[in-house]
């Protein structure tokens, strides 16, 4: 039997996983080494992509960086959480604010170490990334648009930092970036439909508590119907292998989204759409193989071939 002084540190360890959203800092680096494998770096091998040690620190760094700005935004939307995630907050909250304070510092200062193994170019750009995630936890999250805008691009720069490393700047890799952007950025005005009540009682100024959830849901339609820009050019204008079939099931799962989306008027409902989203976005990742799946199996180079 476990001591309670072991119950209780367990219960603190399993709260702080439940604060970082350890579940999804795993899909996030496996999605940059992919992505460096398939996209950013398609001359070199797959074997030489994995064992590149800077390569290596770039998602390392990420992850502790994503970490640490899951923590400080927790920090800040603590009262909101209670409305909108009880359940998930009562189990936050086994760790102190302090305590969690405290843990933000001391990943950042690692972050802050470990990018001078890279370069002083990684130690800028991700002390840039931390004060940007700061800044929208504290004050940007509060500003219609601005925060919805704001968040989609935080969930895409730790790719950015991959493209810096590798200095690839093909117009393929951008056309992904879009399209990954316009998801999230999708899912992010659906998680304040979702949020709604907090929001009211919090003074985040959310486009559904400005101007109310039909004209919310105007805009997510206009940015739905958005994404066909960059799948059309992914599919016809660029080389992406069977990854095609990821994107026309993509459109057909988005139109299937925009039916439920109008039919939808309560929390659940809400949440539902944001999981489809959510499954969009991880078996996204899962699909960049089948650009070239000859790549993991013989560590072929893969070559772009721009049609």
């Amino acid at each position: 039997m476990l001591s309670r002084k072991t119950k209780h540190l367990l219960l603190k360890i399993i709260s702080m996983f439940s604060v970082v959203r350890g579940y999804n800092i795993p899909i996030i680096a496996l999605a940059q080494y992919l992505s460096a494998i398939f996209i950013m770096a398609p001359e070199k091998r797959a074997l030489q992509v994995v064992l590149d040690f800077n390569l290596f620190i770039i998602v390392i760094v990420s992850s502790l960086t994503i970490a640490s700005g899951y923590i400080i935004n927790n920090f800040y939307d603590s009262k909101k959480d209670l409305i909108n995630r009880p359940n998930k907050s009562q189990l936050d909250r086994l760790v102190s604010q302090k305590t969690k304070l405290q843990v933000y510092f001391s990943v950042n200062f690692i972050v802050f170490l470990l990018a001078f193994f890279v370069s002083f170019r990684a130690v800028l750009f991700f002390s840039t990334y931390i004060f940007l995630i700061w800044f929208y936890s504290h004050k940007l999250k509060k500003i219609v648009i601005i925060g919805n805008l704001t968040a989609a691009f935080l969930a895409v720069l730790p790719f950015f930092a991959i493209l810096l490393y590798y200095k690839n700047l093909y117009p393929q890799i951008f056309a992904h970036a879009t399209f990954l952007f316009l998801l999230l950025l999708i899912r992010e005005m659906i998680k304040d439909l979702e949020n709604i009540k907090g929001d009211i009682a919090n003074d985040y100024l959310t486009i559904p508590v400005l101007y109310g959830e039909n004209f919310s849901k105007k805009i997510i339609t206009l940015l739905t119907v958005s994404t066909i820009i960059p799948i059309y050019f992914l599919v016809e204008l660029f080389e992406v292998g069977y990854m095609d079939i990821y994107f026309y099931v993509s459109m057909i799962i988005l139109i299937f989204f925009l039916q439920k989306l109008w039919k939808s008027n309560s929390k659940p409902a809400y949440l539902k759409l944001h999981n489809i989203l959510k499954l969009l976005v991880v078996s996204g990742v899962f699909c960049i193989v089948l650009i070239n799946p000859e790549v993991l199996i013989h560590g072929k180079i893969v070559e772009i071939i721009v049609k």
